[in-house]
């Protein structure tokens, strides 16, 4: 099957090829294909061409915005293969990056925080849960949405024993926050999120600082909500002021607690599921977003629980 891009530049369909072929080669190992080019005529054999084809076409979309990398180009193969890969793509402006989202149930994560005052996002690790309210927050923030952005999360270890920190409060409970650091840093840069930091337009706490606080013209996002306790999680949804959002993520599989029964996340997915302006979205391994062997791992668990 032949066919031919309208690519507008050289510089596009290098992008779109990518270095030595690379992209071509991943859409052709996926999709069991073969597939070559001569500039911007293709030419595709086997079952799948017309798939192919369909990848190519909003890879071109993709590569007006952005340099195309390999996990876009398994987000627009996975979206084609789901049959959205007509859906409208959802995009998140920062000043640093822009993110395109193609899947279906992160589209809908993304649209629930713009419509909805608080949002629940339960996943799997990789689904972007995290990723994604955070970059919606840089952006809140850079268009005078909000005023500050407040980052929380439960300083609970993960099974091991960490034993006495050293240092102060910073120092003890950052590495319990470094995931929503990293993607900070991915939006804004590094020296811009520590002047924001020091100016308190960005906080990054423990779940326990918030306790008597009232949170106005903020996004608030809680960050690995299964680890909260029922009280705990009732306290931190109760800080929300006039003018703020709520996102809560957490992933209902790797619960840390002493009584996982007793997860606040576990306890308002029951109790809260009627009440408007909150909604509840899942994500599952069909939205992980990291190296494809996290994929597989996560399905690999869920079949064997």
């Amino acid at each position: 099957m032949k066919f031919t891009l309208d690519i507008q530049s050289s510089d596009q369909l290098a992008n779109i090829c990518g270095s030595l072929d690379k992209n071509l080669d991943n859409i052709a190992k996926n999709l069991k294909v073969n597939l070559s080019n001569k500039g911007s005529d293709f030419n595709i054999k086997g079952d799948n061409a017309p798939l192919a084809i369909s990848v190519l076409q909003e890879l071109l979309s993709l590569s007006e915005s952005k340099t195309i990398d390999s996990g876009d180009i398994n987000l627009c193969i996975k979206s084609q293969k789901s049959g959205n890969g007509s859906t409208k793509s959802v995009t998140i402006k920062t000043s640093r990056k822009h993110i395109n989202i193609r899947s279906t149930n992160q589209q809908n994560y993304v649209n629930a925080i713009i419509e909805n005052d608080a949002v629940f996002a339960i996943g799997p690790a990789g689904t972007g849960k995290t990723y994604l309210a955070v970059a919606r927050a840089v952006e809140a923030l850079e268009n005078s949405n909000v005023k500050r952005i407040i980052l929380v999360r439960p300083a609970v270890e993960a099974g091991e024993k960490l034993g006495f920190l050293p240092g102060d409060l910073s120092e003890k409970v950052d590495p319990y926050l470094r995931p929503i650091y990293d993607a900070l840093y991915e939006f804004i840069g590094f020296e811009k999120v520590n002047r924001l930091i020091e100016k308190h337009v960005i906080e990054v706490a423990p779940l326990a600082f918030m306790r008597g606080r009232t949170l106005n013209e903020c996004y608030i996002i809680l960050d690995e909500a299964q680890n909260t306790t029922i009280p705990q999680m009732k306290m931190f949804l109760t800080r929300m002021g006039f003018g703020s959002k709520m996102v809560i993520t957490g992933d209902v599989t790797q619960i840390d607690l002493p009584n996982p029964s007793q997860s606040g996340l576990l306890d308002a997915i029951k109790i809260l599921d009627s009440i408007e302006q909150i909604a509840f979205c899942e994500l599952d391994s069909q939205d992980i977003v990291r190296h494809q062997l996290v994929k597989q791992i996560v399905s690999a668990y869920d079949k064997a629980q």
